[in-house]
């Protein structure tokens, strides 16, 4: 008789893994605090966000448990269908389907469920440019205008169509998508430099030509002028961060949280969740959720760094995705950054967010199994 060959582990990254999960717990957490009272004060179960982010994150670890053992090649075979998935999802939202909340027209209503199409944008994004820019023409160490130029027209339609909703918070987001795989690609710094100067132009273009709704430009002027406004645009940020400072070093303690309470700061569950920890968990607390995120990041870019060029700029681009989101979610309740609306990776509540994050995650653990592999 054979021996039995003993069961191994998963390759996974397990640091990765855990790095995540333990950002969902305790984003939950915070996200319990912030809705209670509110909930107890209308008559509702205070444990209604709490329930409904753990299924989210049930969802999520699915959607990363069956990416995880996806072979990536097999991902990269599949790449054109998430791709015109999430544009046709994507278009869908500026038709009498979508509906619009704070100002934005960026949601599908699907029966009971809401779902925001540009968050799983940002992956199949990521997936579309990692398979233009991985190509190679014989003897090309680096992409050229053969690949530069098709990655770029791939941006385009997603990068309108969220404009037009318009959620200037997730268009800044793919914007950082581009650059990261660009750069990550080995792409000459004229493109990068010829891609952002493009991106300044649109941006004025946008705020001269209207494009932008009324309050997305009074918080623009509020984060230039922060004292000219304390009462209407620049409320938000002024109590974001009053709510931060409040804390301290060792934070008052989950549920004790007086300004969580009194509900000073809006969307306190989603985009700023960060004032949450600030004030309960304080100092300390909220430097553990930073450090995790930035060992999600470091695992993520060693990945990157062992891959072949299709997984390497796929990593990378998920790396500077979740990067750029956490620093301009951060920045926003530090008044270092506007406010533009944008969850903190893992923590914040939501589930179109909470699902794409660790469905990302899942895809650099299939590279990581990958690599493993050769």
């Amino acid at each position: 008789m054979k021996a039995r060959r003993p069961l191994r582990a998963p390759r996974l990254d397990w640091i990765l893994a855990a790095a995540a999960l333990a950002l969902c717990g305790t984003g939950a957490l915070l996200v319990w605090s912030a809705t209670e009272s509110r909930l107890l004060d209308s008559g509702e179960d205070p444990l209604t966000y709490l329930n409904r982010q753990l299924l989210n994150i049930a969802a999520g670890v699915a959607a990363m448990i069956v990416l995880t053992l996806t072979g990536h090649r097999t991902l990269r075979a599949y790449t054109p269908w998430a791709y015109l998935a999430a544009c046709l999802a994507l278009a869908a939202v500026l038709t009498p389907l979508g509906r619009t909340v704070n100002g934005a027209q960026a949601w599908l209503g699907l029966g009971p469920l809401q779902v925001q199409p540009s968050e799983p944008a940002k992956l199949a994004l990521v997936l579309a440019l990692a398979a233009v820019l991985a190509e190679r023409g014989d003897g090309e160490r680096r992409p050229t205008w053969r690949q530069v130029l098709p990655a770029l027209a791939l941006a385009a339609p997603p990068g309108l169509l969220i404009l037009l909703q318009p959620d200037m918070g997730t268009l800044l987001i793919l914007a950082a998508v581009v650059l990261g795989a660009l750069f990550a690609a080995g792409v000459a710094l004229r493109w990068t430099a010829a891609l952002l100067v493009t991106a300044g132009a649109a941006g004025a273009a946008a705020l001269f030509l209207g494009l932008l709704q009324p309050h997305q430009v009074s918080r623009l002027i509020a984060f230039a002028e922060p004292g000219a406004d304390p009462l209407g645009a620049g409320y938000t940020a002024k109590e974001a961060l009053v709510t931060v400072g409040s804390g301290g070093t060792f934070g008052r303690g989950l549920f004790n949280g007086d300004q969580t309470a009194g509900r000073f700061v809006p969307e306190q569950h989603t985009d700023f969740v960060f004032t949450v920890a600030g004030e309960e968990l304080g100092f300390l607390g909220s430097a553990l959720i930073v450090a995790l995120l930035a060992v999600v990041f470091w695992r993520g870019l060693r990945i990157a760094g062992r891959a072949d060029s299709h997984g390497s700029v796929t990593a990378a681009a998920v790396v500077c995705w979740l990067a750029v989101q956490t620093f301009v979610n951060v920045g926003m309740a530090l008044g270092l950054a506007p406010v533009i609306g944008v969850p903190l990776p893992l923590v914040s509540y939501g589930g179109s967010a909470t699902v794409a994050t660790l469905a990302a995650i899942g895809v650099l653990q299939s590279i990581h199994r990958g690599t493993q592999r050769l």
